[in-house]
């Protein structure tokens, strides 16, 4: 008799269709590992580590405002170097701004009567500002016109803590002074700045790629916070927050 059980048949034998579906699931798994690994290899982790390794220190603890002589918050930081100080003062005099002179009765006296009399006066002083508990390492201006109460200008401290580098880390104010009057604080006699401290932090950056010497450049979001206040002056100012660096070519 024959058997009405149904008979097993052997891997060998089993339909021809399977196998070309279970050659395509091991490709495909294949191909999804295959651009896994390469997305990871050479997409994020490089942006990941390139995000990690610019070359400011931590900013975490760093002030984001300067102060005046008596303690009054003064003009926000929007600005920052890496380099050593003869490669700051270089390129910035490359980028066509003078370092201003220093404080006292002549540099005053001349900087009053330029102002009244509508004369040059393309390195006058800047007053003092203060950053880690010490007044300004360096003060650059570029002129605007033939008198001193209008100019760019910024203000540079060397940081307490490197570029990861090693080189130094210099961090600044630059604002445009708008014009010469009494301060909305003090009533002393000062320069009052333009609101727009974008507008200087990006003019700044626009002389100093101009030098064709910055290796690097790159913004810090949410730097500033809040992104307006007034300074020591009493003038409001504004900004988008972004801090902005530059890495200077070394000269080694």
């Amino acid at each position: 008799m024959m058997s009405s059980e149904p008979t097993q048949s052997s891997p060998e034998s089993a339909p021809a269709t399977q196998r070309p579906h279970h050659v395509r699931r091991v490709a495909k798994c294949v191909f999804l590992l295959l651009l896994t690994y390469l997305l990871l290899a050479y997409l994020l982790i490089p942006m990941f580590w390139l995000a990690h390794t610019h070359g400011h220190p931590s900013l975490e603890g760093m002030p984001r405002i300067t102060t005046t002589a008596d303690g009054i918050p003064g003009d926000p930081l929007n600005v920052a170097l890496i380099g050593s100080e003869s490669e700051v003062k270089s390129i910035l005099e490359s980028a066509g701004w003078f370092r201003a002179d220093p404080l006292g009765l002549r540099s005053d006296l001349r900087i009053a009567e330029d102002s009244v009399l509508g004369r040059p006066y393309d390195d006058a002083p800047v007053s003092r500002l203060y950053l880690f508990n010490r007044r300004e390492d360096l003060a650059y201006e570029k002129p605007l016109g033939d008198s001193p109460r209008h100019r760019h200008h910024v203000r540079w401290w060397r940081s307490p803590e490197p570029a990861t580098d090693g080189r130094p880390f210099w961090i600044g104010s630059a604002t445009f002074d708008r014009d010469i009057g009494l301060s909305h604080t003090t009533g002393q006699v000062t320069h009052h700045i333009a609101p727009d401290v974008d507008a200087e932090r990006d003019g700044l950056f626009i002389d100093l790629d101009g030098t064709g010497r910055l290796d690097d450049e790159y913004f810090v979001d949410d730097f500033q916070k809040p992104p307006s206040g007034r300074n020591g002056g009493g003038d409001p100012w504004h900004t988008d927050g972004r801090l902005r660096v530059g890495a200077i070519r070394s000269n080694d």
